[in-house]
């Protein structure tokens, strides 16, 4: 419970519907103290994160639990992040989490105190294919709201021992169900960064964590032109167009990062565009590692439009993908999710564009 709407909404749900419930809330803060490093944190896991999620489980009659994960988050998340950024990689912290906390942690957890499922508030549906006797998982039914993406890692294991109710509901008649019930978090805004930098800015973070990493190289153009130097590639990703401190006659943008130079590479706009990359650490759901190439759809970014793609496995961890049309800012470190209509086949690590 994250102290959010969505968790609380999910718990409610699932207390009327006749399970026993038990609330917990993860602590990933690095201390024991629910004081000032707690107030550092934001969105689904500060201090009042704890608080809000305490008074809705008293509302909704159920026990709340705050459990300690701190250690596990510290080494699998928050320092993984700052090893891509170092090796000149973009990372999403919150697949990391829900593939290493939440879906393996907490499970196990939950598996200790005898439950059943863990239930998440993510906004995705979990089907049971009764033909093939694998467990499907699927977008939600609000597509603005839709998180199949950063779920895409969850294995037949734990889909078949988790629930996600809400994937059924828009995100407004959730709001509507948690005013019904009298939740105090129904009108409760939605954190939009990530929760161990609760003010957004990476740059101060990354410097803090691993100051020894931050340093300065050439910036280059594509014939290897100097044009000016950064500050640390561990500041920089694949797209990017502000704060590159170089002034030119047409706006220009990071089109790659080389750590073996310790350099920025940049260009024009149209030299972002890519229309290939290789995908390691695959995990498919929808079915096993296909022997033939498949026609699906496919997702760069958790807010990137899908493309038509062809995905042709290298092995049963490593697929090729080529797009059909070029996508803009394909980026090393971030996740790769592919789609048949409204079911996640599966998904993988952006390793390297071609």
């Amino acid at each position: 419970m994250s102290g959010g709407v969505d968790s609380s909404v999910t718990a409610a749900l699932l207390k009327q519907d006749g399970y026993q419930v038990i609330g917990a809330t993860m602590q990933i803060w690095p201390s024991n103290d629910l004081a000032e490093e707690a107030l550092k944190f934001g969105g689904c896991c500060g201090f009042e994160a704890v608080s809000e999620a305490k008074s809705v489980a008293h509302r909704i009659g159920i026990p709340h639990y705050v459990m300690n994960f701190r250690n596990e988050f510290a080494q699998k998340v928050i320092t993984n992040f700052c090893r891509e950024y170092s090796l000149g990689r973009t990372p999403n912290p919150c697949i990391r989490c829900n593939e290493h906390i939440k879906f393996d942690s907490l499970l196990n957890r939950a598996k200790e105190l005898d439950a059943d499922f863990i239930a998440t508030g993510h906004y995705a549906r979990i089907e049971h294919d009764e033909v093939n006797d694998r467990y499907i998982l699927k977008k939600g039914v609000d597509r603005g709201k839709d998180q199949s993406y950063v779920l895409y890692m969850l294995s037949q294991n734990q889909l078949k021992h988790a629930l996600m109710p809400l994937g059924v509901f828009t995100k407004e008649k959730v709001r509507q169900i948690a005013r019904e019930l009298g939740l105090s978090v129904a009108d409760k805004a939605e954190s939009q960064e990530i929760c161990f930098i609760p003010d957004g800015n990476y740059s101060t973070f990354l410097k803090e964590y691993m100051p020894e990493v931050a340093k300065p190289g050439p910036i280059l153009d594509r014939e290897g032109n100097t044009l000016g130097e950064h500050g640390g590639i561990l500041f920089y990703t694949i797209g990017q167009r502000k704060s590159l401190g170089i002034s030119a006659e047409e706006p220009i943008y990071v089109i790659a990062i080389d750590r073996g130079r310790n350099a920025i590479i940049v260009g024009s706009k149209e030299d972002v565009y890519g229309d290939e990359l290789i995908a390691a650490d695959i995990n498919w759901i929808a079915k096993q590692s296909p022997k033939q190439p498949l026609e699906l759809k496919a997702k760069i970014r958790y807010r990137h439009r899908e493309a038509d793609a062809v995905i042709t496995s290298i092995s049963s961890r490593e697929v090729h993908v080529k797009f059909k049309q070029p996508q803009m800012a394909v980026t090393p470190g971030q996740a790769i999710v592919f789609y048949d209509k409204d079911t996640v086949v599966g998904g993988g690590t952006i390793e390297q564009t071609l």
